[in-house]
């Protein structure tokens, strides 16, 4: 194999692919990175058995071949290399050995056989269709933060993606919970979406998505099995499996009947929250609403180091209620929401409540209270 590129076009690829890699690994070939130089092209592909990227870059390729390479390794160098070098590859006769060249610098790293690289075999997607970029990077953003990390619920570890029929619409519906919040999105269904099965996206996954969705221009394909997941995203090739397990029925958390209506600033509301939590011990960060008609407020008791109170005026016109939160998930909720206000619906200090954004009704949240 030889073959010339420019730095930038080969760094570009190799950051989309060498993510997917493991730092740590017991099979040495998941370590690397495939280079495969043919027409006017080199294909590279990453893959850690549940999740493989594949991005082919113009390249001009004077011996075709392939070999792999360590990926980090391999980033790493092209990396530091200067700006607008132009990167020969070039390996050995015998193909035990890469050479890299740029300029005055010159490097050789180890190869393993191609034939040993793991393929994650696709199968047949009897689903495809397509999504505009923005689209799907809203879903992520809106509820990735969402995502269980608890292994033991194994099901929780990913977003459920799913259509369902909403206000006589078919809609495209995100959702992610880990038991003590729930995000949910959603947007209109693509042509070809209906009929796909329920599938529940993994957080590496979910994570690797969201760094290549970045261009608001990029239509991205999708196709899926039961098992597998494959999106096509520009020149990158992102092919997943997907967590085998059963999704929980999350419509019977989200409450239909809380008819306490709280609106306020969304900015002082986060403000005030962060500022009374500085006091709270990391265990736990539970901090107290409590709402009275015209006003909110926050309460901090840590036996260890004092207190904190902040009162904000809100627009309350219910009986009064005390109930307690989270810091870090009132934080994160307020940090998706997009409106100037956020309206909370409550019902009472044991029951889950419901957060809406007031400038986005395709988005909502609940969260479970604390006792405090």
């Amino acid at each position: 194999m030889r073959v010339v590129i420019e730095r930038s076009n080969l760094l570009k690829s190799l950051n989309h692919v060498h993510r997917v890699v493991e730092r740590r690994n017991t099979i040495p070939i998941l370590s690397n990175v495939l280079l495969d130089a043919k027409g006017a092209s080199l294909e590279m592909k990453a893959t850690d058995l549940d999740l493989e990227v594949t991005e082919a870059t113009p390249a001009r390729v004077d011996q075709a071949g392939a070999t792999t390479v360590p990926a980090h390794l391999l980033y790493d160098i092209v990396r530091k290399l200067p700006d607008g070098a132009e990167v020969m590859l070039k390996t050995d006769e015998d193909g035990n050995a890469m050479s890299v060249m740029a300029g005055r610098s010159s490097f050789r790293l180890q190869c393993l056989p191609q034939a040993d690289f793991p393929q994650l075999s696709a199968g047949s997607f009897p689903h495809i269709f397509r999504l505009d970029s923005p689209a799907l990077k809203r879903l992520i953003e809106k509820t990735q933060f969402a995502i269980s990390t608890e292994e033991t619920r194994y099901y929780l570890n990913g977003i459920y993606l799913h259509t369902i029929e909403s206000a006589g619409k078919l809609k495209l519906r995100a959702v992610a919970t880990d038991g003590h919040r729930l995000a949910r999105a959603e947007v209109e269904a693509p042509a070809g979406s209906e009929g796909m099965p329920g599938i529940i996206v993994p957080r590496k996954t979910v994570s690797e998505l969201q760094k290549l969705v970045d261009d608001p221009d990029v239509a991205v394909t999708v196709e899926l099995s039961d098992t597998k997941i494959r999106l096509t995203i520009g020149s990158v090739v992102l092919t997943s499996k997907l967590i085998d397990g059963t999704f929980p029925d999350y419509q019977r958390v989200i409450p239909t009947g809380n008819d306490k209506r709280l609106t306020i600033d969304r900015q002082a509301f986060a403000s005030a929250v962060d500022r009374v939590s500085t006091i709270s011990s990391e265990r736990g960060r539970a901090v107290k609403l409590s709402i009275g008609e015209g006003q909110v407020t926050f309460t901090v008791n840590n036996p260890d180091s004092g207190s904190a109170t902040e009162e904000l005026p809100a627009d309350y016109g219910s009986e009064p209620i005390d109930i307690g939160f989270n810091a870090r998930y009132l934080l994160d909720v307020a940090g998706q929401l997009g409106g100037g206000d956020a309206r909370f619906m409550l019902a009472d200090a044991g029951s889950p409540t419901l957060i809406q954004d007031t400038s986005d009704e395709n988005v909502l949240y609940v969260l479970m209270p604390m006792r405090v």
